[in-house]
Parts: C-alpha cells; structure tokens; sequence
C-alpha cells in the first residue's frame, strides 16, 4: 500500500475505518516490541478500537500469553508463518477483539540466516467473525525490509498497520 503526502498517517487511517466498523483489535508484538500499539495510540479517540498491544518477545511469553505451539516454536522458530498466524489468533482471541494483528521477525542487526535474513518479518492479521458465520481467519504476509533496526522495526509496525487496513477495508 501506498501512501501519498496527502495521505494521512496510515494509524489514522485504520482508526477511521474502525469506528466505522463498529470493530476493535488487540496486537501481539514480538519484534516491534509495542511500536504498533504505540502509532495506534498516538490518534486520539484510538480507545474506541483499540483493547491492548502485548509484547511476546520470548519463546516463554509466546507459549504463555498468547497459547502459541511449543511444536511451531521447537519445529519453525519464532520468524515463522505459523507462529505469526497463531500469535495473531491467540490475542484476538484472548481480548476477545474483531482483529488481531501480530509481528514477528528479525530487525537486526544480528540473528539472520540465509533463510531468514535481517530484515525478515511475518505479519499476521486475524479475524474473528460472528460464531457459525465460518468467517473468521487470518491470513500471513512474509516481508524482507532493509535498514537499522530501528528503522525496520518502523516499517514492519507500518506495514503491520497497512494490512490491517486493507484487511478491514475489504469487509466494509
């Protein structure tokens, strides 16, 4: 997603779309470390959508907050599909929110691989639809970004904001 200078901040516009949708979300942070949860809060009035931001950096935190696997830890490591996907049911299940969005990756500068270099992330964004509706989900994106850490972590907290945007924008 785009954003033009006219635009304005992607955490507005998702609160926007939010309240309109009479929807709420949780986050489970691992590598952004509660940067999302805090751009949600920078908007005033984000206390009609957003419920809490837990912050699951280890493997221990993880398996206790958000019911993640031991199996997808021990099997795939934390900078996972899978593990994204559940990080981002468990808090929206958890909270008991519409939406739940999770971030998990590498910002550097150490502890990449060849297969997950600096910069990966997997962003996973959860929703929970009416029971019996057969609507609910989550869907996983995988990204590679370049930059310090602290610039990557800015970006994947961005990107994080983007997808759920998009996500909550297709179901208005």
């Amino acid at each position: 997603m785009c954003e033009s200078e006219s635009d304005p901040p992607v955490e507005e516009r998702v609160g926007d779309a939010l309240r309109d949708a009479d929807q709420t979300i949780a986050t489970a942070e691992s590598c952004t470390g509660g940067l999302i949860g805090s751009l949600v809060t920078d908007v005033p009035g984000s206390s009609d959508y957003f419920d809490r931001s837990v912050v699951t950096y280890s493997y221990d935190a993880k398996l206790e907050e958000l019911a993640v696997p031991r199996e997808f830890l021990d099997e795939e490591g934390a900078v996972s599909e899978s593990v994204a996907r559940a990080m981002a049911r468990g808090v929206r299940d958890t909270a008991g929110v519409d939406w739940g969005v999770s971030t998990t990756g590498i910002a550097g500068p150490d502890g990449g691989s060849d297969q997950k270099p600096v910069g990966t992330v997997f962003i996973g964004v959860a929703f929970a639809g009416e029971w019996g509706a057969g609507e609910s989900g989550a869907t996983v994106e995988r990204y590679e970004l370049d930059g310090t850490r602290t610039e990557i972590k800015s970006q994947i907290a961005r990107r994080a904001l983007s997808d759920l945007f998009a996500a909550v924008d297709e179901r208005r």
